[in-house]
């Protein structure tokens, strides 16, 4: 019994960063162990039915680990508690404790096939219509080739002569295609926000230029991995509010670590 309670006694758990992702997966979150006087032999860390291998940690030493926590719907995840137990040296006793994570990690929208959004365009010449679609006064038209976005398709013009043409930018200074909250009139918002999910990770496949509009947030038109994350984390948390912190719990004596992260200090129960 006192092997098995010496096993958790001054284990450090902290949580280093909460994990993003996409809802239905799992998210991972990264945590630290970092053992006391004694070694911490057989750990094992889990929540809810998510689970790791045993770990081990020597006396005065560290190791970062990643549980992964599901996830059902999009927006702000935080485990209602992480628990951590040992079995050790004969699996006859178990000692535990709970780690209740402050931080939450961010849950982006399940991304669905967006349908085509049509523009409501008022009938003109063929460089009003070019305008229309990509918002860009200096558009050129050009045959529509494999891999086009079907957004930059001239349809009006398709449905007149047949051709299929595309609406095409001179350089980069052209303003580049609005993901538009409000191009789907009649779906609900969260299948709305799956399918600019899907267009968020079309257009950062392609590394186009291009914007997001949502009802009070607009994210200025840009490209790149870190444009495409910013977009997936504001329609994950759009409408959601983030979770307070709460108190500490009586299972562990929770505390601030000298980075600002939250640290578990273990007082076990066997």
């Amino acid at each position: 019994m006192h092997q098995t309670h010496r096993n958790l006694s001054g284990l450090e758990l902290t949580l280093i960063q909460p994990g993003e992702g996409f809802a239905g997966d799992d998210i991972p979150f990264r945590l630290r162990l970092k053992a006391g006087r004694d070694d911490a032999i057989a750990v094992l860390l889990s929540c809810e039915e998510s689970g790791l291998a045993p770990v081990h940690v020597h006396s005065g030493e560290a190791q970062d680990v990643t549980l992964p926590v599901h996830s059902a719907h999009r927006g702000y995840l935080r485990p209602d508690r992480v628990r951590i137990e040992t079995r050790f040296p004969f699996g006859l006793l178990k000692a535990w404790s709970w780690l209740r994570p402050v931080s939450a990690g961010v849950v982006f929208p399940r991304p669905i096939a967006a349908p085509d959004a049509f523009n409501t365009v008022a009938d003109g010449d063929e460089s009003a219509e070019a305008r229309s679609v990509e918002g860009n006064d200096h558009a050129d038209i050009r045959p529509w080739r494999e891999g086009d976005l079907s957004q930059r398709v001239l349809w009006k013009r398709f449905a007149r002569t047949g051709q299929m043409v595309v609406a095409d930018w001179e350089g980069e200074q052209g303003s580049p295609y609005w993901l538009d909250f409000n191009a789907y009139p009649g779906a609900d918002h969260e299948l709305r926000l799956s399918y600019l999910a899907f267009l968020v990770n079309e257009r950062g496949r392609s590394g186009v230029r291009f914007g997001l509009n949502l009802p009070g947030q607009i994210i200025e038109p840009d490209s790149g991995p870190a444009h495409v994350a910013r977009c997936l984390r504001v329609l994950a948390t759009w409408g959601e509010e983030r979770p307070r912190d709460t108190m500490a719990e009586p299972h562990g004596t929770r505390r601030k670590g000298k980075d600002g992260a939250t640290q578990w200090v273990s007082e076990v129960q066997a």
